[in-house]
């Protein structure tokens, strides 16, 4: 019986899983009616951590729109590096980092600091010095671009692209 022990352990541990892990998602409103959805995973163990890293997301994907329209989106692919990627969170405040970290880069999502290397097709957010904005098809669009202190949180679930503010539930009309 004490050698089946061990091997009931591994079963069980092959069953739970990977361990639990934590969904954010964001909303970003540029200038020139750009905006930007997304959401990322990292793991539940860092869930009121102060800082989160690329290294610590599990999973990313954005998707970028303008007035609407859908302009083209991205995805970490850990198998692939990616053109640039860069994230800094805050995870027990919500928000992303866009301060002076000595570098003048704070998020870098598939576009660098040009922000022209999203590939093409291709989508990427850059938030530096210089500014928040966005990356289409291999251009920077420098019309999206938002002053670079402005804050970027995270929320709970989903937003809408073209307001930024909460999808309405399905099956409830607005009273």
């Amino acid at each position: 019986m004490t050698r089946r022990a061990p091997l009931a352990a591994l079963l069980l541990a092959l069953l739970a899983g990977p361990g639990a892990a934590e969904t954010r998602h964001l909303c970003w409103r540029g200038e020139g009616g750009y905006t930007m959805t997304g959401s990322f995973t990292f793991p539940d163990s860092l869930a009121t951590a102060t800082f989160v890293g690329e290294g610590d997301v599990t999973a990313m994907s954005i998707e970028g729109f303008r007035d609407g329209a859908p302009l083209g989106s991205w995805t970490l692919d850990p198998a692939a590096p990616p053109r640039s990627w860069l994230l800094r969170y805050n995870a027990a405040e919500g928000r992303f980092y866009l301060g002076d970290t000595g570098d003048g880069l704070y998020q870098m999502w598939n576009a660098d600091g040009y922000v022209d290397d999203c590939g093409s097709p291709g989508f990427g957010f850059n938030a530096g010095n210089g500014g928040q904005d966005v990356c289409v098809d291999g251009v920077y669009q420098a019309e999206s671009t938002i002053f670079w202190d402005t804050p970027l949180l995270s929320y709970a679930a989903p937003r809408d692209p073209l307001t930024c503010s909460n999808a309405p539930l399905l099956g409830k009309a607005p009273r």
